[in-house]
């Protein structure tokens, strides 16, 4: 038996669309369900920024997750394969109107994603203070909390809604399959066997 832990929302329909190709009949959570068993398999349902917690610690032998969140988290797991599914970026973002002044003293960021915003703007030896927020991040520079806001986008129709453009693209980002290191060398056979079903899979689509 695997166990799998699938982020909810977009990557988790998108996800169990890939294994509906794989084997006859659908997968679906019942109700209100967290785990779904299904042939060699079980599903549990998580937040995405606590995939790699549930891989690290081995309550699940392999997660979907976004690259963003293995970069922002700097987790010790296995990237097996690019899924090329859940298709994002992560951007700085700020203001229609106004440029970002890289020569202040100090840039407020706005950001879910402190250690990948400081990361890229120490790259470009721009000091900055990072304020981590939960949720609303587009508010932010509207109100003059920050000066511009890194966040994940898929077609940057929220950030255009709220007034707000793409500076910069920090990185692409897509859902990997991702493995616990001592599940694989525990369970490799039937791992890399979900990993060569999977790239087949992927290959046939594009």
């Amino acid at each position: 038996m695997i166990k799998i832990a699938l982020p909810k929302g977009r990557i988790a329909k998108e996800s169990l669309a890939l294994f509906e190709q794989l084997y006859e009949g659908g997968f679906v959570f019942d109700d209100r369900r967290l785990i779904l068993e299904r042939d060699d398999f079980t599903f549990m349902l998580v937040r995405s920024q606590d995939v790699p917690t549930y891989v690290v610690h081995q309550a699940a032998d392999v997660g979907i997750v976004g690259l963003d969140v293995i970069e922002e988290q700097q987790v010790n797991v296995v990237r097996l394969l690019n899924l090329g599914i859940g298709k994002c970026k992560v951007v700085v973002g700020s203001p229609v109107g106004k440029s970002l002044d890289y020569q202040k003293p100090q840039l407020k960021i706005a950001t879910k994603m402190p250690h990948i915003t400081r990361k890229y703007f120490a790259n470009k030896a721009v000091s900055i203070e990072s304020l981590k927020l939960y949720g609303s991040i587009e508010l932010a520079p509207l109100v003059g909390l920050s000066d511009a806001i890194v966040d994940i986008v898929e077609t940057g129709s929220t950030m255009a809604q709220n007034n707000l453009k793409i500076d910069e693209v920090i990185m692409e980002s897509n859902a990997y399959l991702v493995a616990n290191k001592n599940s694989f060398y525990g369970k490799k056979e039937q791992i890399l066997s979900l990993y060569e079903q999977l790239k087949k899979c992927i290959k046939a689509t594009q």
